[in-house]
């Protein structure tokens, strides 16, 4: 396979880019990840503008923004791409004052298409119920669309989250972009590395994504019970300790971070859905199944691609659970990745709130949280 499609990146970091920003009219699509505040700013939205005036820029706030397999903080990590067969488009739906459904409708709506191949979604994560985005994207995308994507990071702050379109948006914002027709090749690989510890306790009590209860006690004071002496540091702390969620009947779990805390009715307000009815056990970091996750997970994107050994763009979303466990080591799950797909792929990506990604073996999509999710992008000659 021939490869058509052609990368550029820069780093913007201490109030300069790494190198001057080139003239590139040819470039589609621009993914911009980093600060919020610099993402917004206008002059480095003219600066954009003036050098990819052809690319729609898309992008979000983080919890730490991935360029090669280098971590960064406090800066805007930029990759445009030029695409020779593969059309582009990007739209965003404001999910303020109205529902969720109208906001999925929206994107829906400017975005689908017969040929319509993959989308990649980027969303504000303290208004939005992750399950229910990724639910109502796929009822209203055509059959057998590949989405991929991930919740806003805001450090460990859990306060303020943003996504951005051409210089608009900000907080309480879907940001989506589509890839047409049959040139583009997507792979997708999501794996964790958590371990499950302590009993199975069934969720007696749940709205969407809050939780009330588990075994008939009040979940919050039952989570600070196992949290000991970490309870003080919530909501931050929980994400040393995510909940495992699984289903009657369903033979796949899923893993839920905490959002937000209510003292008051001592509830927890998580990423996505907390079905009543379902199993829940807690879950703690294991070090070395982490970085096996990585690799896992890239092993699957990579077979999701025809010329293996070829490269590509590789788009990385890391959950900031996984950055405070392996903390100052936080970057060899980064060179885990690379160890898999080779140093011929260009990688950029963040460290998010919520990981968005077919399930694993499949391609019914899922709002995953706590893992490594991986999407590797090529393009072949038409």
């Amino acid at each position: 396979m021939s490869l058509a499609m052609e990368t550029y990146q820069n780093l913007y970091r201490d109030n300069h880019w790494r190198a001057p920003l080139p003239a590139n009219t040819d470039a589609q699509l621009v993914l911009l990840f980093g600060d919020r505040e610099l993402a917004l700013s206008a002059d480095i939205n003219a600066a954009l503008a003036a050098s990819f005036p052809n690319a729609q820029i898309v992008g979000c706030s983080t919890s730490g923004e991935i360029l090669g397999t280098e971590l960064h903080d406090q800066s805007l990590c930029l990759t445009a791409v030029r695409f020779n067969h593969t059309p582009v488009k990007a739209a965003r739906a404001d999910i303020r004052n109205r529902p969720l459904q109208a906001a999925v409708d929206e994107l829906a709506n400017a975005l689908g298409a017969p040929d319509l191949k993959y989308l990649l979604v980027l969303s504000d994560d303290q208004r939005v119920n992750g399950t229910e985005l990724v639910n109502g994207l796929t009822a209203a995308l055509p059959k057998g669309v590949v989405i991929t994507g991930g919740l806003a990071g805001d450090d460990t702050r859990f306060e303020r989250t943003a996504t951005w379109h051409n210089g608009r948006g900000g907080e309480g914002n879907i940001v989506a972009c589509g890839f047409y027709g049959n040139c583009i090749e997507v792979g997708h690989g999501s794996m964790g590395g958590w371990d499950p510890f302590g009993p199975e306790r069934l969720i007696t009590r749940a709205r969407s994504n809050v939780l009330y209860s588990l075994d008939d006690q009040p979940a919050l004071a039952l989570y600070k019970r196992y949290l000991g002496e970490h309870a003080s540091a919530l909501p931050a702390s929980a994400l040393l300790f995510p909940l495992l969620i699984k289903r009657e009947g369903e033979e796949q779990a899923v893993i839920r971070t905490i959002l937000g805390v209510n003292e008051q009715d001592e509830s927890m307000t998580f990423a996505g859905d907390m079905p009543q009815g379902a199993k829940a056990q807690l879950m703690r970091a294991n070090f070395d199944r982490l970085i096996d996750g990585a690799e896992t997970a890239a092993s699957a994107a990579l077979s999701g691609q025809a010329d293996a050994n070829g490269c590509g763009l590789a788009l990385l979303i890391s959950c900031v659970g996984r950055r405070l466990v392996l903390n100052q080591r936080i970057e060899e799950e980064l060179e885990a990745v690379e160890d898999v797909l080779g140093n011929g792929w260009q990688f950029t990506g963040f460290y998010s709130y919520g990981e968005i990604s077919p399930m694993a073996g499949g391609n019914h999509c899922a709002l995953h949280n706590q893992t490594m999710t991986i999407t590797t992008l090529q393009e072949r000659d038409a």
